[in-house]
């Protein structure tokens, strides 16, 4: 019996297989991870679509009005500029709507979207279509992780949690692949087609038990966590321990929200998933996406630029399925090393390239670095950088202010987006090619250090777990459980008294 007790409080571990058993991920969890994530493929074509649509939209012979090169800078950064607003609108829907009515609300826009973009006569209706589907893109990419974070089991979180990013970059390689054939205007109703699927399954799944508990629907909380957990599964500790961290979370609730996030217990994780969110876009990804075919005619590459933006996009497609297979085999940490690491050594690589072709040094004897490091960015990006800051913020945020938080870290992170993407042309005029990318990856080198100071490991862990390791509050079960860690002795089965120093 004081085995089990010191289990909860200390670090020896003990094997307990009655009272614990091993949870199974269901297909009913699988089933609401991939509806959703039907919903970043979605996000992932529409974050894509420039890189192959403005090569042919400023083509006069194929587009009926003027493209200029200030309109298409807009083309391209006008949907991280709504996504900004996105961002900051999904907060509030996934508090007072719930999570699964928030995502389903973006399907129907994203079609007029794509509808108004594929039919248009002006730049100005090209230039609507984005700005809504951006919108769409800000509220989905903040509602996503958070459904996923609270539905799925801590045992397999990382791994389905990180399918949205899988089904975005698959919405990034068929938009390069489909933009290797089709116009701008066919592109956009392909892209149409798309939220159809999503709109269907989206009335499948249910509510968050998490919502429903945060709304005193316990029994609404019930029959969603049944369904998502097994008709056999015993679903009561579990729900139990939602209900106990939403009320210990309401004890510590101010009256405002944005008090809340200013708590010095809630600043912490929101910093955390801020800093995620800065060094992921200013990694330079969202410029290598939106200019991809771009950069590779500048680089005078001597393969088809259109192909290699597929190829690119294939890899980036390969590695986010990598990174779901390791994600809970070696923890957010490690992968997030690897990919920065990659990072800094291929932007360092691609600005030594362009340093040395645009001092008219003759680099077509390397022709392929320039795909070569893309490729290697990429997959460095979407092992760590491009998934992980998602999945956390889903997973480190406080229950309570979870809405609120995750409202800030998106708008936050598609402000990062629209910087880089608007500015990535002056950046390149001003410091060069190669200075844009070292810059770039002088960025990367300060998120290393971010990281391994700051970021926690995840791994495993239950949200309540998360949230009272990230806020500091100790859960007292006995005057027993209290003991710390130090005081038991292991080899004579001796306790030292609670809250007490052993004497020396």
């Amino acid at each position: 019996m004081v085995k089990i007790l010191m289990r909860a409080d200390t670090h020896v571990s003990f094997s307990v297989p009655a009272e614990e058993p091993v949870a199974k991920c269901t297909l009913s969890q699988v089933l609401a991870a991939l509806t959703v994530s039907l919903g970043s493929m979605v996000v992932g074509f529409s974050s894509a679509y420039t890189s192959p649509a403005l090569v042919s939209m400023k083509d006069r012979n194929i587009t009926s009005f003027e493209v200029t090169d200030q309109a298409s800078s807009w083309v391209g950064g006008i949907m991280p500029l709504a996504g900004l607003a996105g961002g900051i609108l999904g907060g509030p829907m996934i508090e007072y709507l719930g999570r699964k009515n928030t995502i389903l609300a973006t399907a129907t826009p994203f079609i007029i979207a794509w509808l108004l973009i594929g039919c248009a006569t002006h730049v100005a209706m090209v230039l609507v279509g984005r700005a809504l589907s951006g919108l769409c893109v800000g509220i989905a990419s903040l509602s996503l992780p958070v459904y996923l974070g609270e539905t799925v089991q801590p045992e397999v979180r990382g791994t389905l949690g990180l399918l949205p990013t899988a089904f975005g970059n698959i919405g990034i390689l068929l938009c390069f692949v489909a933009g290797k054939y089709l116009d701008w205007s066919g592109l956009a109703f392909l892209g149409a087609t798309l939220p159809v699927p999503f709109l269907i399954l989206m009335f499948l799944i249910p509510e968050t038990p998490r919502w429903y508990v945060s709304r005193n629907r316990e029994d609404l909380a019930r029959k969603a966590l049944q369904w998502l957990r097994g008709r056999k599964a015993d679903v009561e500790p579990e729900l139990k321990g939602i209900s106990k961290s939403h009320q210990e979370a309401e004890r510590h609730a101010s009256k405002s929200a944005m008090l809340d996030l200013l708590k010095k217990s809630n600043l912490k994780p929101l910093m955390i998933s801020l800093g995620l969110m800065f060094f992921q876009q200013l990694s330079g990804i969202n410029a290598v996406i939106f200019y991809t075919v771009s950069i590779f005619q500048s680089a005078g590459s001597t393969i088809d630029e259109k192909l290699c933006t597929i190829i690119v996009g294939v890899v980036n497609f390969i590695a986010t399925f990598i990174a779901t297979v390791l994600i809970d085999r070696l923890g957010r940490k490690i992968l997030l090393y690897i990919s920065d690491v990659a990072m800094i050594v291929t932007l360092m690589t691609l600005g030594t390239f362009f340093y040395m072709k645009n001092n008219g040094e003759d680099v077509s004897h390397i022709g392929w670095l320039p795909l070569a490091a893309f490729v290697v960015f990429v997959v460095g990006f979407s092992l760590g950088f491009g998934p992980i800051p998602w999945l956390m913020m889903g997973e480190i945020l406080p229950g309570k202010i979870r809405g609120s938080a995750a409202s800030v870290a998106t708008a936050f992170n598609w402000s990062c987006t629209f910087v880089v993407t608007k500015t990535f042309t002056d950046i390149t005029i001003t410091l060069g090619n190669h200075g844009a990318f070292w810059m770039f990856g002088s960025i990367c080198v300060v998120g290393l250090l971010f990281v391994i100071v700051y970021v926690p490991e995840t791994q495993g862990k239950s949200l309540e777990d998360i949230e009272r390791k990230m806020m500091g509050r100790v859960r007292r079960m006995s005057s027993v459980a209290n003991i710390k860690p130090l005081s038991f002795n292991i080899s004579s089965g001796t306790l030292a008294k609670p809250e007490q120093e052993p004497q020396r």
